[in-house]
C-alpha cells in the first residue's frame, strides 16, 4: 500500500493553487521590475539611444533563426514572412524611433511658458499572441528600452519558447549596452490565470496586450491604461475603375502572407459587379482556387463548426489560423491542386450567414459581387 501511494502520479494543482502560483511568480517578477525602472531614470537620452540600436542589431541578427523557431513552435505560419515581419519589428521600428526624444524635456513653448518633460510611465505588461509571437516580443521590448519602461512579459503558452528567445537576445543586447538587469522579464509558467495576475497587479503602469477579444477584453477591464490589438475583419472593395492585375496580385500576396495571420489582412473581397469576373479570373490566374458548393459546405463546417444559413452561431476553429491552404482543405474533406496560393469561397452577403465572411487568420478568402458601392 505504501509503495503504491509512493508511485501514485502527484495530485493536480486546484485552481486555487495555479493561481496563487501565477500571483507569486508575477510579484517577484515586478518586484525586480521596480528595481530596473529606478536604474532606467539615472540614463540620458544618448545612453538610452545606444541600447535600442544594440538591442535592435542583436535581434535582427537573428530574424531568421527566430522565425524558424516560431514555425516549428507553433505550427503556423511561413518562415519567410516571419523573419520578414522580426526585420520589420527590429529595423524598421528602430529607425522610426531613431530622432525622438524620450528622456528630460522634450518640448520647449516659448510663449506658453511650458516645458513637456518625458518620464517612464513604469512596468509595462505585454502580453503577445501566438500568431506573431517573435516580432511582438521584439516591437515591444524596443519601445519599453526607448522610454525606460522594464516590461514584464506574459507569452503565448503555444509560443513560450519562441517568444522567450526573441526577448531574451534583445535583454542581453540590452543589458550589455548599459541597461539594468531586469529590464526585459517574462512569465516562466504562462498561463491564463499568470497574465491575468500580471495585468492586474498593482505594480503595473499600463498594459500592451495583442492577443484574441477575450485576451484584448481582460485588459481593457484591467482597470488600468491599455493599448489592446487584436481582432480585425477588413474587407477590400474592388472599385470598377481599379487596375484588376495589380488588385488581385496584391490581393493575393496580402493574403497568403504568413498565411493569412495578420490581423489586418483582407478577410471578404467585395468586388463591383462591372469587374467581379476579371477579379475573379485574375485571382486564378494567381493560383486562388475556388471551392464548389459543396466543398465550400465542408469548408464552413470544419473552420466554424456550421454552414451558411443554418442559424447556428459560428465559432472559428482555433487550429485554422496560420495553416496552409492544403492542411485547411485536407482536415475539411477535399483536395485542391499543389501550387494553390489561396482558397476562395464566394458568398451571397456579409455576416454570420456567411461564416465564412468573418475573421479567419488563414489563408482562406471570402469574395462576394457588389451591385454598387
Amino acid at each position: 500500500m505504501a509503495e503504491a501511494k509512493k508511485n501514485a502520479a502527484p495530485a493536480k494543482p486546484t485552481p486555487e493553487e495555479k493561481l496563487a502560483a501565477a500571483e507569486a511568480e508575477v510579484d517577484a517578477l515586478v518586484k525586480k521590475g521596480l528595481k530596473a525602472l529606478e536604474e532606467f531614470e539615472k540614463l540620458d537620452q544618448k545612453q538610452i539611444d545606444h541600447i535600442v540600436a544594440k538591442a535592435s542589431i542583436a535581434a535582427l541578427n537573428k530574424h531568421l533563426v527566430l522565425a524558424k523557431m516560431a514555425v516549428e513552435e507553433t505550427g503556423r505560419g511561413l518562415v519567410e514572412d516571419k523573419a520578414t515581419k522580426n526585420i520589420f519589428a527590429c529595423e524598421h521600428v528602430t529607425n522610426y524611433l531613431a530622432g525622438q526624444r524620450t528622456v528630460g524635456i522634450i518640448r520647449e513653448d516659448d510663449v506658453m511658458g511650458i516645458d513637456e518633460v518625458a518620464e517612464p510611465v513604469g512596468i509595462v505588461a505585454g502580453v503577445t499572441p501566438v500568431t506573431n509571437p517573435t516580432s511582438t516580443a521584439i516591437f515591444k521590448s524596443l519601445i519599453a528600452l526607448k522610454t525606460r519602461c522594464p516590461i514584464v512579459f506574459g507569452f503565448h503558452p503555444f509560443a513560450q519558447k519562441c517568444s522567450a528567445e526573441a526577448a531574451r537576445i534583445v535583454r542581453d543586447a540590452a543589458i550589455e549596452a548599459g541597461a539594468p538587469e531586469n529590464c526585459i522579464q517574462w512569465i516562466e509558467h504562462p498561463s491564463i490565470e499568470a497574465t491575468g495576475a500580471l495585468m492586474k497587479h498593482p505594480g503595473i503602469a499600463t498594459i500592451l496586450a495583442t492577443g484574441g477579444p477575450g485576451m484584448v477584453t481582460a485588459a481593457y477591464s484591467s482597470g488600468k491604461p491599455a493599448l489592446g490589438v487584436g481582432a480585425g475583419n477588413a474587407p477590400a472593395y474592388v472599385d470598377k475603375d481599379v487596375d484588376i492585375v495589380r488588385a488581385a496580385n496584391d490581393l493575393v500576396l496580402s493574403k497568403h502572407f504568413d498565411y493569412g495571420m495578420i490581423c489586418a489582412t483582407e478577410q471578404a473581397i467585395i468586388a463591383d459587379k462591372d469587374v467581379y469576373d476579371p477579379l475573379v479570373q485574375e485571382l486564378k490566374r494567381r493560383k486562388a482556387y475556388f471551392v464548389t458548393d459543396e466543398e465550400k459546405a465542408k469548408l464552413e463546417q470544419y473552420m466554424f463548426g456550421c454552414t451558411a444559413y443554418s442559424g447556428q452561431t459560428p465559432k472559428l476553429n482555433n487550429v485554422v489560423p496560420g495553416k496552409s491552404p492544403h492542411f485547411i482543405a485536407n482536415a475539411a474533406g477535399f483536395s485542391i491542386p499543389e501550387d494553390t496560393t489561396i482558397i476562395c469561397a464566394e458568398c451571397k452577403e456579409v455576416g454570420e450567414n456567411e461564416p465564412l465572411t468573418m475573421e479567419k487568420l488563414c489563408p482562406v478568402q471570402a469574395v462576394l459581387k457588389s451591385p454598387d458601392k
